[in-house]
């Protein structure tokens, strides 16, 4: 571990421009714009800036929050006022996150590049950093923070409120002696290789310590031999681990003295164990592993509801940055709903409220520019169309336009029979909606001029969820509707079909009928028939979308849905929460290219799996998983009041069929989010294993009100490594909260 410092890049034109700092207009609507004065701090990890108005008060933020830079008029704000402001002086700061866009103009357009370039540049700098830089880095933020005159080195006063600062709570005894053995200099002040020493003492990893003691031949060095051992007998790796312990010392080892040797010092041993190849998650299911030459109906698919909205269903703003966000998270299912505009433009926005409107070319632009920067896989685009004949026309011819090649306009290699797979349709963007007869007839070229089609569909049923027959406004009732030839052609193998009975699905329907439930619907149809549903499944794509009640775009369990093979579980992407954990988590493997392919047991109709009765199923053999919560690090403060620490406990929960669904959980440790230790053994009985995940919770005990969140991470079952591993948390908003991290030991047996 290095001595505190600020860890910056090469000197760089841009950042000098930069530190001397900038006047930049921040642009938030056509009417408010406001001036401020932003600046690069010399750490060069904070931005700090304040008002014109503002006298020397600055507030900050940090680049590590800052996810992209985009140049020009890429953002909504900067399209609603693009006549005033030159391209080339406009460029827009994306934060991790669920965080608001920071949209600045500058007064030149080479100044605007300096700001462009250098973000670019710190930012490709933090994400190249190892998990030791980063350690590194965070080390350094400590002593910074710590060191409030800026003379280099802190006194054991300023260590006393570092400490507070770290979520511990020492004795006063403890925290002078380590003061005083890290002081070599004695002069009562820390300097920054000293800090160093302290820190390490602070957080030495006994549990570690003691594991690599128990392995190591000497008790001061790994050998090949003693490494291969703990690989084979601890991390079950079986043959692999001659080889992957070699490949290992190379990585991790920081002596180049040890590695000649094929040795691994602590330190090495500490940098593997917090490494990707240390973590819970098998980094080989996080490669794109899966078979992705199936039908499409036998994949999970990343699917969002009301996917234009960044806030509540009611009053809601709707925004293309919402549908940014969501392709950027690996989601494959986009929901547009459209409506008749003024000028003969189409719009988007939930009908019948007050959200806002947006252009229906914006959104589709929006989809051609990031359809396939996460994942190359098809992006469908479910259309909720309420568009009278001629906005109809123009929404196709908008589709065919912007979307050019990327538009799958005809079936491949003529299937009608069967769904292509994921890899038939790579690049492709499909449209989903209703369509004027089937797939077969509109391959006829004397198809009819346009057509009536059921009105029968998502917002209908929505609004039965939340309103009254009578308080129905008339277009949500069941009714018919004419829809032009030129937007149902476009409908090639996703047709909303609305469902009837299993038995009527199963003799009528086609591989490309979409039925779509609202989750009441959706929840009832399986609690009376699960075998049904999962049976459907195999045939065709079901969608199930949030209730109408769910003003406030809360979001349903969408585990329940996946148990019995719905392809969408459609959720509101823009709220935090427990189920998008689940959603990211499910679609956290492979690459997270926003396809999961189903197990065999939800896509084989022989098998005959019902959720209810695993136990049922010719195959059935449940597993044992054993977890010994050990300890925890660098857990972050959930209340900023001065003296307020921690006491932190860890929560497993494990989702799946209802025989699986179950909670447990460690006790709580008093005043430490430093470096909590628990070492208690949770056992759990998995019988589906293939649809189950498991989620970590850490969260801050109080005894008088509602325990706070810490963090969170959520993993597939089947994508388990066993042995010793760490756990990197999450923030409620999925974004990473390094260093903060869980140590456990992972069991996973049959059961007897």
């Amino acid at each position: 571990m290095e001595s505190p410092q600020n860890i910056c890049v090469q000197p760089d034109a841009s950042l000098e421009t930069m530190k001397a700092g900038s006047v930049l207009r921040k642009a938030k609507s056509r009417i408010w714009r406001g001036h401020r004065h932003y600046k690069l701090m010399d750490d060069c990890k904070t931005i700090a800036y304040k008002s014109s108005w503002a006298m020397n008060s600055y507030s900050t933020f940090s680049v590590v929050d800052v996810e992209a830079v985009r140049e020009g008029h890429e953002s909504e704000v900067f399209l609603s006022v693009a006549d005033e402001f030159p391209p080339e002086r406009c460029f827009t700061l994306v934060f991790r996150g669920r965080r608001g866009n920071l949209d600045l103009v500058a007064d030149t357009a080479e100044e605007a590049q300096a700001w462009i370039q250098g973000m670019r540049t710190l930012i490709d700098n933090l994400e190249n950093m190892g998990e030791s830089q980063k350690l590194d880095q965070w080390v350094s933020d400590l002593f910074l923070k710590a060191d409030k005159n800026n003379d280099g080195r802190i006194s054991y006063k300023e260590v006393r409120r570092l400490l507070k600062l770290l979520n511990m709570d020492m004795n006063e005894d403890h925290a002078s002696s380590l003061f005083k053995m890290a002081d070599k200099s004695q002069t009562g002040f820390l300097g920054g290789e000293e800090f160093v020493q302290f820190y390490k003492m602070l957080t030495q990893r006994m549990d570690v310590l003691e594991l690599f003691q128990d392995y190591s031949s000497d008790g001061q060095t790994l050998s090949h031999c003693d490494l291969e051992e703990f690989l084979r007998e601890e991390q079950l790796e079986g043959d692999r681990s001659h080889d992957h312990a070699l490949e290992l010392i190379q990585r991790y080892e920081p002596s180049e003295t040890a590695k000649t040797n094929h040795t691994m010092s602590i330190d090495g041993f500490l940098m593997y164990l917090t490494s990707a190849d240390g973590a819970i998650f098998n980094p080989e299911d996080q490669r794109l592993f899966q078979d992705m030459t199936q039908p499409l109906n036998h994949y999970f698919i990343s699917s969002s509801h009301n996917t234009y909205l960044l806030e509540d269903q009611l009053k809601g703003r709707s925004s293309i940055e919402a549908y940014i966000q969501a392709l950027k998270r690996g989601c494959r299912c986009l929901e547009i709903d459209c409506w008749d505009g003024s000028n003969g433009e189409p719009v988007v926005y939930h009908g019948h409220t007050f959200t806002s409107k947006i252009l229906f070319k914006d959104v589709i632009a929006t989809v051609a520019k990031y359809a396939f920067k996460t994942s190359e896989y098809p992006v469908i685009l479910s259309i909720e169309n309420r568009c009278n004949a001629e906005q109809q026309k123009v929404m196709a011819q908008l589709l065919k336009d912007i979307l050019g090649d990327m538009l799958l306009k005809s079936t491949v290699d003529g299937k009608v029979s069967v769904l292509p797979s994921p890899e038939d349709l790579k690049g492709k963007v499909l449209v989903k909606g209703k369509k004027i007869g089937g797939l077969e007839e509109s391959m006829d070229a004397d198809n009819p001029v346009s057509g009536e089609v059921s009105d029968e569909d998502d917002s209908a049923e929505l609004r039965r969820d939340s309103l009254t027959s009578e308080s129905l406004p008339l277009d949500s009732k069941k009714s018919k509707r004419n829809l032009t030839k030129e937007l149902s052609d476009l409908v090639i193998y996703c047709k909303n079909e609305h469902f009837t009975t299993f038995e009527h699905a199963r003799i009528n329907g086609k591989p490309y009928d979409i039925s779509s439930f609202s989750e009441s619907k959706a929840r009832k149809i399986i609690k009376e028939a699960a075998a049904d549903v999962v049976q459907h499944n195999t045939r065709q794509i079901t969608r199930v979308y949030p209730s109408g009640l769910r003003t406030d775009s809360s979001n349903y369990c969408p585990q329940d849905m996946w148990n019995v093979g719905c392809q969408m579980a459609a959720l509101n992407f823009q709220t935090a929460g427990l189920e998008m954990d689940l959603n990211d988590g499910l679609f956290s493997q492979s690459n997270r290219c926003g396809y999961v392919l189903k197990p065999e047991i939800l896509r084989n109709s022989e098998q005959h799996f019902n959720p209810d009765r695993p136990q049922d199923r010719k195959d059935y053999g449940p597993l044992i998983l054993t977890i010994q919560v050990i300890s925890g690090q660098q857990l972050p403060k959930v209340n900023n009041k001065e003296g307020s620490i921690v006491d932190p406990f860890v929560r497993v929960e494990i989702y799946g069929v209802p025989a699986d669904q179950t909670k447990q959980e460690t006790s709580y440790i008093e005043n430490n989010g430093l470096n909590p230790c628990w070492n208690e053994t949770l056992e759990f009985v998995v019988h589906t294993p293939e649809v189950a995940l498991v989620r970590f919770v850490v969260e801050d005990y109080d005894m008088a009100t509602k325990n706070d969140f810490i963090g969170q991470y959520t993993v597939p079952f089947s994508c388990i490594q066993s042995g010793y591993r760490h756990i990197h948390l999450l923030s409620r908003d999925g974004t990473s909260m390094c260093p903060s991290s869980l140590f456990v030991h992972i069991n996973i047996t049959e059961a007897s």
